[in-house]
């Protein structure tokens, strides 16, 4: 017999239900956190930290599921990571964990069979092991060496059967984790770039070297220059600007589109380029991040900045249209 589809404001209650309901599981695992817990979080930390391997993640059913997530994570974040799925692990794939490793098994009720194996290898090869459980009197309490035991709360499930809050407070501690651990590595933006060079996130981590326009690309005309050469360089080069610099090759100014238009005049072209450029204009180093150069651009409302070295020597020219092409925006 087919069920009434629900009404729209009743699903809409539905899902405020659902989110407070796990709303309340986080603000638990908080409070849990800056209480007793967080003790325990240190030392798993601490035990992460100090091994020469992987962290051996892994879990059955729904808490598998947010095992591959945490795994991915700390993958991602410097902390080298491997899911390894309890039920292959009784059949051949213990091989993977070696003793310089550390396990990060997760099972809400601490008494999942399927973890059992993998619990006794650890203990029989001294591989270190933290488990994330609600039963601070499970099995897996009981055996790790650090156990982090989550505040009890209600699921969002009504019939209080299917993993919702309960896998969303361990989702969010194996995020905390993985923070915690990146900032105790001293993980930065460039070593992020290294793990996600493909799409929109991997363009925002490019370096303004590797998509900067340089040689003879570059629109450059020296200090005494006539605004006629300055103007044949802007046409030439198309970036709607050209670089003013010093005889040691140093920025002086820049003469933009804007400087032309301000500057109108019927002699502009017998002019030197003195006369007309824009003193101490906006400029980028190489090592700065694509989204960084996008971000000065728009915020500045110009379309290039040319790239210098800490001399202010000019090592190249961006773009918007490169930024955008690359993907930042």
């Amino acid at each position: 017999m087919m069920m009434p589809a629900p009404t729209q404001n009743a699903a809409i209650a539905s899902a405020l239900r659902s989110l407070q309901t796990e709303m309340d599981g986080l603000a638990r695992l908080r409070d849990a956190v800056g209480n007793g817990l967080g003790a325990a979080f240190g030392a798993a930390v601490s035990l992460i930290m100090g091994v020469s391997g992987r962290v051996i993640v892994t879990g059955m059913g729904k808490s598998g599921l947010v095992a591959r997530k945490i795994t991915a994570t700390l993958a991602s974040t410097g902390t080298p990571a491997h899911f390894v799925h309890p039920g292959e692990a009784s059949h051949g794939d213990l091989g993977m964990i070696r003793s310089e490793d550390v396990i990060l098994a997760l099972s809400w009720s601490g008494e999942t069979a399927e973890l059992s194996d993998i619990i006794a290898f650890s203990r029989r090869f001294r591989v270190g092991l933290i488990g994330i459980t609600a039963n601070a009197q499970s099995t897996l309490a009981r055996e790790a060496d650090v156990a982090l035991v989550l505040p009890k709360a209600e699921e969002a499930c009504p019939n209080g059967l299917a993993p919702t809050t309960s896998t969303t407070m361990q989702m969010a501690l194996g995020d905390a984790l993985a923070v915690a651990l990146l900032e105790g590595r001293g993980f930065t933006p460039e070593d992020f770039r290294m793990f996600h060079p493909g799409g929109k996130l991997g363009a925002k981590l490019t370096f303004v070297k590797d998509v900067m326009h340089q040689g003879e690309a570059v629109p450059i005309v020296p200090l005494g220059a006539s605004m006629a050469e300055a103007i044949m360089g802007m046409t030439r080069h198309g970036f709607g600007c050209v670089a003013v610099v010093d005889g040691a090759g140093r920025m002086a100014g820049i003469i933009s589109d804007g400087d032309l238009r301000r500057h109108m005049r019927p002699d502009l072209l017998t002019l030197r380029v003195e006369d007309v450029m824009t003193k101490n204009p906006r400029t980028i180093r190489p090592e700065s991040l694509a989204v960084d150069a996008l971000e000065r651009i728009n915020s500045n409302k110009i379309m290039t900045l040319f790239v210098v070295d800490a001399r202010e020597t000019i090592l190249g020219i961006v773009h918007v249209h490169d930024l955008l092409r690359l993907g930042v925006a």
